[in-house]
């Protein structure tokens, strides 16, 4: 006989159900049951109610774990400084990338055209990522004609634009064409 699996706190319980739902709530938005929930994390669907008040309980909490900015901040503090500045900012993009296009994904599939209210510390958390861009920067800044802050705030502007589905129409901007054009802009090098 297989011995029963060690049974779950209540916190881990919430976060087993938290972690299922995220990924269906890109899928199915304010659609997902709890059958669906329940099914993902391989629960009876009257265990949800036994740590959660309700459905929209637990959407809420699914998606304040799926916007915390935390993770994104760990993220940062991982890019290499020692790298050259063209290739740290394509490295930043990227990440920002990725960041944006869950949120994006995210607030689409929820009808979402904002981040919702509940959303705590969420100017503090931008404020704090901005700092840590900025951090990869400063290395350089003697070689910028800018400041590093005004360099992430142009990084950020473009990602976020080239990244959106709808402000792009569709037409996605790379990493390196986001960094080309804020480091070398669109003009062609006239031959001497």
């Amino acid at each position: 006989m297989t011995p029963r699996a060690r049974p779950m706190t209540r916190e881990d319980r919430r976060e087993a159900l938290v972690e299922a739902t995220i990924p269906l709530l890109h899928e199915h938005g304010r659609g997902v049951t709890t059958k669906l929930i329940a099914d993902a994390a391989g629960v009876a669907e009257g265990t949800i109610f036994r740590v959660f008040d309700s459905k929209d309980e637990l959407v809420t909490a699914a998606l304040e774990k799926a916007l915390d900015i935390e993770p994104f901040l760990a993220d940062l503090e991982s890019v290499d400084v020692d790298l050259p500045l063209r290739e740290r900012l394509v490295d930043l993009c990227s990440r920002l990338q990725e960041r944006f296009r869950g949120i994006f994904s995210l607030m689409t599939a929820m009808g979402m055209v904002g981040p919702p209210k509940s959303h705590r510390h969420m100017e503090e958390g931008r404020r704090r990522a901005e700092k840590a861009m900025v951090a990869v920067v400063e290395p350089d800044a003697d070689w910028l004609t800018c400041t590093p802050d005004q360099l992430v705030h142009m990084l950020r502007m473009l990602t976020f634009s080239g990244t959106h589905p709808h402000i792009s129409d569709g037409h996605l901007l790379t990493p390196d064409q986001i960094v080309d054009t804020l480091l070398d802009g669109v003009l062609r090098k006239k031959d001497s």
